[in-house]
């Protein structure tokens, strides 16, 4: 018979289960570290890739008033000379020509990829237009980070129904609202910023811009 009460424990003890729980335990230990440090891991490679896609992120904006004047060129050889801050809206007898200088306020070039023309501007929904909707561009245009460039665009068919609608808008000086499509050079972050063409004194037309949209994220203001 047991001569003590350890020896009593001991005897009754059944120390496959300790041990059982005891392994148990431990695993269940190391799986929180693991979790633990997945989490943290995860975390990090979100915070680097967030830093990357920061770093070559464009955002497009109107020119300032003391940027250069630029010299616009088309296809056909028709050139628009272009100052700081401005754009311009003309009707020629083959096409009806746009411009507007842009500033680059982001941190990577910004590809354009395309545009259109919105006509219900005033009250439209705070959802961006399909890319599907948007005139391709016939050569490319980029702006550099912290440079000017410059968008254009044409209409050359007076089947179109918006190549009247739009001529006849220039004509009565009427504001024109142009959503342009552009993103990172690496084929990424597409924006979609709408920018407005206000008619001056004379034949100057003001670039604002009143919306922008980041259509590769969740929240696309």
């Amino acid at each position: 018979m047991p001569s003590s009460l350890f020896e009593v424990f001991v005897a009754s003890t059944n120390w496959v289960t300790i041990s059982s729980l005891a392994t148990a335990a431990g695993t269940l230990v190391l799986a929180i570290a693991t979790f633990a440090s997945i989490r943290s891991a995860n975390r990090s490679a979100r915070i680097a890739e967030e830093s990357l896609l920061a770093g070559v992120r464009p955002l497009l904006m109107p020119s300032k008033p003391e940027d250069s004047p630029m010299m616009i060129k088309f296809i056909d050889d028709h050139g628009v000379r272009v100052g700081g801050g401005e754009g311009s809206a003309e009707v020629g007898d083959d096409a009806i020509y746009l411009t507007m200088l842009l500033r680059n306020v982001g941190n990577g070039i910004a590809v354009l990829h395309g545009w259109r023309m919105e006509f219900n501007a005033i009250g439209a929904p705070k959802e961006p237009p399909s890319p599907e909707l948007f005139r391709t561009l016939t050569r490319g245009l980029y702006v550099a980070p912290a440079d000017v460039g410059f968008w254009q665009g044409t209409y050359r068919d007076r089947n179109d129904e918006e190549f009247v609608l739009v001529a006849s808008k220039i004509a009565a000086r009427e504001r024109l609202f142009i959503d342009v499509l552009y993103g990172d050079h690496l084929g990424g972050q597409r924006f979609v910023s709408r920018f407005g063409l206000t008619p001056e004194d004379g034949d100057t037309w003001s670039v604002a811009v009143g919306r922008h949209w980041n259509l590769d994220r969740a929240t696309r203001r």
